[in-house]
């Protein structure tokens, strides 16, 4: 589940008025949910087992088969990781003890349907995995795209400031523009970035 969870991308949800990131996994054996809010990470991973024996609890009115409850959840939660939320369907959280519980309440078969998630703070290794290397390796390739346009941008310039100097002229003014400064763009750029920061 947690490979399988690794190919899953990051999703912004609401649940309640607090704002996540996060990411599932559902299958028929179980399912592995990871959710941050930037500050701290936290993750459930639950077997078909531990599945059934909660949806017991928390649905004493319904006997369907465990497939049938994770098939459930996989179409509760998809949705809105897709940013296509269910009216029908409402999530809250609260933070525990050391972790944070989800809950939400929907319908199955006509019945009430109620399900907690009790998640965790996630282990370095799996914070590392899922957040830290994407994230430094999709700064990395963006550094490295802007250099590569950087460097598009200077030939550019050098190419056109050699046809003003054989005679040629823009046959539209407003297609002028100013050659490209490399420092005054990064000066702005980052000033753009402390100032959105904060």
């Amino acid at each position: 589940l947690e490979s399988s969870l690794l190919t899953q991308p990051w999703a912004s949800v609401c649940f309640g008025e607090s704002a996540f990131l996060a990411k599932a996994c559902f299958r028929d054996t179980g399912y592995i949910l990871l959710i941050s809010d930037l500050s701290s990470v936290w993750y459930e991973s639950a077997d078909a087992e531990a599945v059934g024996q909660r949806s017991k609890e928390l649905n004493k009115r319904l006997t369907v088969h465990v497939s049938s409850f994770l098939h459930h959840l996989c179409k509760l939660m998809c949705p809105l990781l897709a940013g296509q939320p269910d009216a029908t369907t409402s999530f809250s959280c609260h933070h525990t003890a050391g972790g944070l519980s989800l809950h939400v309440k929907s319908e199955l078969s006509g019945l009430p349907f109620y399900w907690d998630f009790h998640c965790c703070p996630a282990p370095v290794e799996m914070v590392s995995c899922h957040l830290v290397r994407p994230l430094i390796r999709m700064s990395l390739a963006l550094q490295y795209q802007v250099q590569e346009l950087t460097s598009l941008l200077l030939q550019k310039d050098a190419e056109i400031e050699d046809y003003r100097e054989s005679g040629a002229a823009l046959s539209r003014d407003r297609l002028w523009t100013e050659p490209f400064q490399e420092e005054t763009f990064q000066q702005n750029f980052m000033a753009e970035v402390r100032s959105s920061a904060s």
